[in-house]
């Protein structure tokens, strides 16, 4: 078993002693298996160089804003009379705040390409409404969760670009339209399910539309809730205009600068939706910043276990990155003589097992090649295997208990404990595996193959 296999394990085996046995917090046992990993690596000269450079992550930045931000949505109020027009449209359907926050949350992903990220980005508004419309909180950290992570299969998502750059150094010849059109069919099916999935667990936590004489009426919402719905578009709006722009125009008036002005716009959104959420409150309520900075005083203590576990988990992931075990995983898969149907099965339970401490970019940088080479080598298609990474890569980022980053965020924000959000994680990543298998099976028909 090769070395990089093994302190995998070893990490895993650290973190749940500490988090399952010991019963410390979960930022803890990070810390506990971050230490132990570059102990047993031999990188005690490099320990603080992770620290270091998590540190000038800027998507961990925007995380921690993100959540801040949530706060202050949260204790201003400012998203109730938009929560009014979302119950106004959806409150009549079964679990209906569900199936928006399923959608938007879906394509606000693909835009913002970081699955924690949308969750905190999204997840002040969806999660919220879904309360309010009787989901318990653990069913709605999960239904955000599971959403803003499937955005990462949807184009734009960054996760789909570096999948084609696998699949160009792998099989050249192949266009990016060609791979965009089969990464749409595949997604459409995952979209499928998550409704069917959604549909079920309504079913199964008896989740009700609201009693008809509390919905709201549409137009008095629209009146008095349209400054706060413009808090929506305060986030979605930068990065929709840096998605659509980049390229064209900020790439080459900019050069290089452009992916600085792509981190500022990631920064600087959730302040600007946080001093706009402050306004609309002073307006609607009279609340005062001194008023606002004691509330936040009192809340942002909540953020820091959630912020302390994304920041170990994105240091553990810059030691596995200069581990540089791609190569060697590849070398000992192949040396397993599996077949296709074997590898159909282990190769997206071994991406969700990743998935707990590696963003799904970081997961096709470091092992995409490898495990494309090997399904391909099984007798997979290259487009088929390249264009199922973002499905079980950047899709399971974070959902895997018990270093679920996207779902510490949502629990963050739906105020939902541990051990029940836990388990309808495992449903949720239970059907996503079994949909990821069938497709690299070939069993469902896809768009563009």
């Amino acid at each position: 078993m090769p070395i990089e296999i093994i302190y995998l394990l070893i990490l895993l085996a650290v973190i749940l002693t500490v988090f399952a046995g010991l019963k410390r917090p979960i930022y803890e046992a990070m810390l506990a298996g971050y230490i132990v990993l570059i102990a047993v690596s031999g990188q005690w000269a490099n320990i603080f160089t992770y620290l270091i450079q998590t540190s000038t992550n800027t998507l961990f930045y925007a995380i921690v804003a993100f959540l801040a931000a949530a706060q202050i949505f949260s204790f201003t109020r400012v998203m109730d009379k938009a929560i009014a027009i979302i119950l106004a449209l959806f409150g009549r359907r079964r679990g209906g705040a569900g199936y928006a926050a399923l959608v938007a949350s879906t394509f606000m992903g693909a835009l913002s390409g970081s699955g924690a990220g949308n969750v905190a980005a999204t997840g002040v508004f969806t999660i919220p409404a879904m309360k309010r419309s009787g989901f318990p909180a653990h069913l709605a950290a999960n239904v955000e969760m599971s959403a803003s992570t499937l955005g990462n299969m949807i184009p734009p998502a960054g996760v789909i670009t570096a999948s084609f750059g696998v699949l160009a150094a792998f099989a050249p010849g192949y266009s990016m339209g060609r791979f965009w059109l089969a990464v749409w069919g595949i997604a459409l099916w995952f979209i499928l399910q998550r409704l069917i999935t959604l549909y079920i667990f309504c079913r199964v936590f008896k989740v009700k539309p609201m009693p008809a004489g509390e919905i709201p009426s549409l137009g008095p919402a629209l009146r008095a809730g349209w400054p706060s719905l413009m808090l929506a578009v305060i986030i979605f709006l930068p990065f929709l205009l840096d998605v659509s722009l980049k390229q064209n125009l900020f790439a080459r008036r900019l050069g290089s600068g452009a992916d600085s002005l792509s981190a500022s716009v990631l920064l600087f959104t959730p302040g600007l939706a946080a001093m706009y959420a402050l306004w609309v409150a002073r307006k609607q309520s009279g609340m005062g910043l001194s008023a606002a900075a004691r509330a936040l005083s009192r809340h942002v203590a909540g953020i820091v276990p959630v912020s302390a576990t994304i920041f170990f988990a994105y240091a553990i992931s810059k030691l596995f990155i200069s581990l540089d075990v791609g190569a060697s995983l590849r070398d000992f898969i192949i040396s397993w003589g599996l077949s296709y149907r074997a590898l159909a099965l282990l190769v997206p339970l071994f991406c969700a097992i990743l998935g707990m401490i590696m963003p799904g970019s970081s997961q096709v940088a470091i092992f995409g090649s490898a495990l494309v080479s090997v399904l391909v080598a099984a007798g997979g298609h290259p487009v088929l295997m390249a264009a199922i990474l973002p499905a079980i890569t950047g899709a399971m980022e974070g959902m895997t208990p018990p270093l679920a980053l996207c779902m510490y965020t949502a629990m963050g924000i739906a105020q939902s404990p541990f051990k029940q959000t836990a388990k309808t994680a495992i449903l949720w990543i239970s059907l996503h595996y079994i949909m990821s298998v069938l497709v690299i099976l070939g069993i469902l028909p896809i768009l563009g193959l």
